[in-house]
């Protein structure tokens, strides 16, 4: 329950600035949007300018750690041989990979492969073929902040089939950021993603989906891509989350690994495509902090 602030009191971000002079004509604003019986977002989930200044800088080292995979990525490594060089970027940079031991996954980073749609551990006996289209799932922790994004990979001649893919799974984020925008809805960016994918033959995991980030891995909200324009949470500046819809070739069910609990992977064996971005919200519209 959200504790009643003075005009005059200061602002509850710890802007140092009175509540008037600084989130109280949002307070008012979101306020309406509740009462006409819209979702809307915590405060919790409204993150202040130097909380965004501390995610864009994790999120550069993010992407920083992404192109050094990008400049060596090819048929022959082993995805151990990925992991190597997220952990050492990683700590060049005096950041820390979120994903290392978080829940008891051992590993600095996911690679998924082909009918892999996400959370695909390294491993020296996992060798990317020719051909292969591979997800790179990079997260960094910088100074407190967590940053989150990932990349497609296509491993030297891939099919039409394959590529086609791995294309219409950025242009679904490409949509559905163009989605994101202050007192818009989550259901507007998640309705662009999935009709783009549908559009394609393709279809998106509807249980599996995106979540608030910044001060920790995994905040709220829980982001879904198979949702309805108007509908979902509001999205207000200063929210920060991502967008990194699972399109897969074939049926959107899937299966997990029960032997490592962590990989899923398509249900028919069908090829999946992942692309993620961290986005904040602005007063006009949005900023990628990490891609």
């Amino acid at each position: 329950m959200e504790i009643k602030i003075g005009r005059n009191d200061p602002c509850w971000c710890g802007s140092g600035k009175k509540y008037k002079q600084c989130h109280e004509a949002m307070d008012e604003k979101i306020r309406r949007y509740r009462d006409a019986g819209h979702i809307v977002p915590e405060r919790s989930m409204i993150k202040t300018p130097e909380q965004i200044e501390g995610i864009r800088e994790s999120g550069k080292i993010n992407v920083a750690v992404l192109d050094a995979v990008a400049e060596k990525i090819h048929a022959g490594m082993s995805t151990q041989e990925i992991d190597d060089i997220v952990y050492r970027t990683t700590l060049a940079h005096g950041a820390i990979p979120a994903p290392l031991n978080y829940e008891g996954f051992p590993k600095s980073v996911c690679t998924s492969i082909n009918d892999e749609i996400c959370h695909g551990i390294p491993s020296e006996d996992i060798i990317l073929q020719e051909g292969d289209i591979v997800n790179v799932d990079v997260s960094t922790i910088y100074k407190g902040y967590f940053s989150d994004s990932s990349r497609m990979f296509c491993i030297g001649e891939v099919s039409e089939e394959r590529r086609r893919l791995v294309q219409v799974a950025k242009e679904c984020v490409e949509k559905g950021l163009e989605q994101v925008k202050p007192w818009g809805f989550m259901g507007d960016m998640g309705e662009a993603v999935h009709q783009h994918a549908l559009k394609h033959g393709y279809s998106v995991v509807a249980d599996i989906g995106g979540h608030g980030v910044g001060l920790e891995f995994h905040e709220d909200p829980f982001v879904s891509y198979v949702t309805k324009r108007g509908e979902e949470m509001l999205l207000v500046p200063g929210m920060v989350f991502t967008i990194e819809p699972m399109v897969n070739g074939g049926t959107d069910e899937f299966c997990e690994d029960e032997e490592n609990g962590w990989t899923i992977y398509t249900w028919d064996g069908e090829d999946s495509a992942q692309w993620e971005v961290t986005v904040a919200v602005t007063e006009d519209g949005f900023e990628v902090l990490a891609w």
